[in-house]
């Protein structure tokens, strides 16, 4: 059965070759348990995404990082349901939607990233939805 393992595998490959780093696989754990949970914990789902956001806004704010958490949720690859068949709020949908669109650009096109709303920081505020 798939599950986090087969997800994390399928993005955590080196990017221009450079690696994704160790510190990011807990940090897409957390979103990933708590967006499938049942009964879905929303303010544990917000804690998830505020901290992989802050890691992605400083200290790991790399092109390798962003590319595998856009592919994390952009394809859904080697999850064991879709995320996006979820029923989430929609201000958590959008957050993980917008993660998986432009995410990639935030290191080597960040003008791009900004256009799209898709730079971390700019998606931390929204990960601050009401719970």
């Amino acid at each position: 059965m798939p599950g986090f393992d087969d997800a994390w595998t399928a993005v955590a490959v080196p990017h221009d070759g450079e690696p994704v780093s160790d510190e990011l696989r807990p940090l897409l754990r957390a979103v990933y348990t708590q967006s499938l949970s049942e009964p879905l914990n929303l303010v544990g789902l917000k804690r998830g995404l505020e901290d992989l956001l802050m890691f992605l806004a400083g200290e790991g704010r790399t092109n390798a990082n962003c590319w595998a958490v856009d592919l994390f949720f952009a394809h859904s690859q080697g999850w064991e349901r879709d995320w996006a068949e979820q029923h989430l709020p929609d201000d958590f949908h959008d957050v993980l939607a917008t993660m998986g669109s432009a995410l990639h650009d935030t290191v080597k096109a960040p003008d791009i990233a900004q256009s799209f709303g898709c730079l971390p920081e700019q998606l931390l505020p929204e990960s601050v939805v009401k719970t």
